[in-house]
């Protein structure tokens, strides 16, 4: 059996790499200062770089190219951030470009994908030394320049994408080293606090608004929200700043984008009004190992901006109420509602409190009890004019084998995608997957890195970009997700409910495939008042195809104890995609739309055993005999879920209609975490 589960390891490592940062990865942007100092972090944040010259390097630095720079010594010390302002993480680079000065005639442009570029000089911006005290000052970082650069004049907004400032990167990087500490955070403060009795045995929010609903967090919650409300019941949203959509586009597929549609928040011509550019086709490859051409995969580009516009007018048209510019203090849960008292000292009454507060909740954080996350995926990227070749997509893409970022070796992944701002315009993202430990490397050293590789990627020159937007952000993963509920009447969804695929980045892409099950649900619990924390653990069940793929990360992570072959991952990656192209679309697009099912995944796992078993030695070492054997186990539960949504749920759901309203709402749930988990949600030939 364990050849054959690693074997099947193998396969979908590959599959659900449809990375989600783009996809609007949720915020914790609810959180204010008030008695709680821990600062709520964002799922999703930004940056930019660039190499500087100072004067008396000009004559030896004007000579190499810029991707030879060596990292420049930083020149602020990291503050330590406020609640506040650390809770405003998340960045989008506003429209003010930064022009590069074009390379000296005769520089010669990168001539290859995956190798190392020699086009350009030493940067295009060029600082002169500071004098302080007699002493001159450290230029600032590449990073730093560019930031500077353009990040001011720009009203900052809530959400993935609402923040700009170089300080913010160095905050997040920060934390990203306190996650990598080797204590855990005994101090994490208690948002929520659970009382006994009724609500009227307490002062506590005496005449305070009551509500059937409120969500915290609004940028994604508000897709939530909308849905619920329209179903009738009372809902309210608390987000500390504005709910507003970024400019930078989403990634997504029309079917995904559809499920919107479905549920009725969204009609067929506001759904094309929000669609800011459509491509095809869409690329898979692997250190030249050969490519893979898809399409409708990840091809379209939507507006934020326009489509959360749209959601916060449905939601008012239907009757629900937003409180911009107020943060959630604390929770106190009572036998009979949830009292939620904001940043102003103003008190919200509801009957189930929603945490869409993103990744770094800190109602979640309370549950886990500051835990170290067991994965991590570092993020950044940017968005540039100036490509010329822009009418395709790059899904996955692996340039090199392993590299180095900071004093860490990384296994670093491409995306790329057309931008609907402009022909010539092009998002591209460089992620890695990592273990959240001492050394790990922080975002600004990976920053410097993709400015460093990107051109021999994209085969253009650095100079001749215009850059508009950047992007860095952290994505936290967890073996025990999705996260049952842990309180009476609070339930967490999207990204705070660990709901994505680990090897995703979370956000719109992971919400639109669970929006229709979880508004139903929660609209079937708070009318039947099914909200204690048993119920509502029915919502966000034990998946194993989400389980299983937790564990894939860890294989696409370098380890540095393990003696293998650098370019490992790479070889395994694409073995898999060439066997999962043999067999068809009904086994590769479920994969690349982080959907495993039991059947692709043993039709996948028999091909790649008879044709590439010279890997299973490596992956035995890579992963670890108790990692395949934990594996084994939500492997063998994926196919007793198939079992059960296949054959089970059809003859019983009749019997399940005329049961009590308790007992069918549990069997409901129980019907859905089948079919979820099993991954037979996704319909074929869509």
């Amino acid at each position: 059996m364990l050849p054959s589960c690693c074997s099947s390891l193998l396969l979908v490592l590959s599959g659900p790499l449809r990375a989600r940062g783009h996809n609007g990865a949720e915020d914790d942007h609810v959180v204010g200062s008030g008695s709680h100092p821990s600062p709520a972090v964002p799922s999703r944040l930004f940056c930019f770089c660039l190499s500087p010259n100072r004067s008396e390097w000009r004559a030896r630095e004007r000579a190499k190219p810029i991707h030879s720079l060596p990292p420049r010594p930083r020149t602020r010390p990291l503050a330590e951030p406020s609640s506040r302002t650390a809770a405003a993480l998340p960045l989008l680079m506003p429209p003010p470009v930064l022009r590069l000065v074009p390379a000296a005639a005769g520089a010669a442009p990168p001539r290859a994908r995956g190798g190392r570029t020699g086009a350009g000089r030493g940067g295009g911006v060029r600082l002169r030394a500071r004098a302080a005290a007699g002493e001159a000052t450290p230029a600032p970082s590449r990073t730093q320049v560019i930031m500077d650069k353009i990040s001011g004049g720009s009203e900052e907004v809530g959400g993935a994408g609402g923040a700009y400032s170089y300080s913010a990167l160095k905050r997040l990087d920060q934390i990203w080293s306190s996650i990598c500490g080797p204590q855990v955070d005994s101090k994490v403060p208690e948002v929520v606090t659970r009382i006994q009795g009724p609500s009227a045995d307490s002062n506590v929010g005496a005449g305070s608004e009551i509500f059937d609903l409120i969500v915290c967090g609004g940028t994604l919650g508000i897709f939530v929200a909308t849905a619920l409300s329209s179903k009738g019941l009372r809902v309210g949203i608390i987000e500390r700043n504005i709910i507003k959509g970024r400019e930078q586009e989403w990634n997504i597929s029309r079917k995904e984008l559809m499920e919107i549609v479905e549920i009725g928040i969204l009609s067929e011509a506001e759904l094309e009004q929000i669609i800011s550019s459509d491509f095809n086709p869409n690329r898979c490859g692997f250190e030249d190992k050969g490519e893979i051409w898809v399409e409708n995969i990840l091809n379209l580009g939507i507006s934020p901006a326009k489509l959360v516009e749209t959601m916060k007018e449905r939601f008012i048209s239907s009757g629900g109420t937003i409180f911009e510019g107020k943060s959630l203090s604390s929770i106190y849960v009572y036998d009979d509602r949830a009292v939620l008292k904001l940043s102003d000292d103003d008190f919200l009454s509801c009957r189930l409190v929603v945490d869409a507060m993103g990744n770094f909740s800190p109602i979640v954080r309370q549950i886990r009890s500051g835990r170290k996350p067991d994965g991590m995926c570092l993020v950044v990227g940017a968005c540039a004019r100036g490509f010329e070749k822009n009418t395709t997509s790059d899904i996955i893409f692996s340039s090199s084998s392993v590299n180095r970022a900071g004093n860490s070796g990384v296994q670093l992944f491409w995306e790329a995608f057309p931008a609907g701002s402009g022909p010539n315009d092009r998002t591209t993202y460089m992620f890695t997957y990592v273990d959240p430990k001492i050394g790990g490397p922080k975002l600004e050293e990976l920053l410097e890195v993709f400015w460093n590789l990107m051109p021999a990627y994209q085969d253009v020159v650095l100079e001749n970009l215009d850059i508009r937007r950047v992007i860095f952000g952290i994505f936290p993963t967890y073996r025990d997700s999705p996260l049952p509920a842990a309180f009476d009447r609070i339930l967490q969804v999207g990204d705070a409910s660990g709901i994505q695929s680990p090897v995703s980045f979370g956000g719109f892409g992971s919400l639109t495939r669970h929006l229709g099950r979880l508004s139903n649900g929660i609209y079937e619990a708070v009318e039947g008042d099914f909200l204690d924390a048993h119920s509502l653990r029915l919502l966000n069940p034990y998946m194993p195809n989400l389980s299983a793929s937790w564990l894939f990360q860890r294989a696409m992570s370098v380890r540095p104890d393990i003696n293998v072959s650098p370019t490992f991952i790479n070889e395994l990656l694409f073995a898999n995609f060439q066997s999962m192209q043999k067999l068809g679309d009904s086994v590769l697009r479920p994969f690349l739309q982080d959907v495993i099912q039991f059947g692709p995944l043993v039709k996948t796992l028999g091909l790649v055993m008879l044709t590439r078993p010279q890997l299973l030695p490596s992956i035995f070492k890579q992963v670890g005999l108790g990692v395949i054997l934990d594996w084994s186990g939500h492997f063998l539960m994926l196919g007793f879920y198939t079992f059960l949504s296949t054959f089970i749920d059809p003859v019983t759901r009749s019997w399940v209609e005329s049961l009590p309203p308790r007992d069918k709402y549990q069997w409901k749930q129980y019907l859905e975490a089948w079919r979820y988990g099993a991954g037979l949600d996704y319909r074929q030939g869509e």
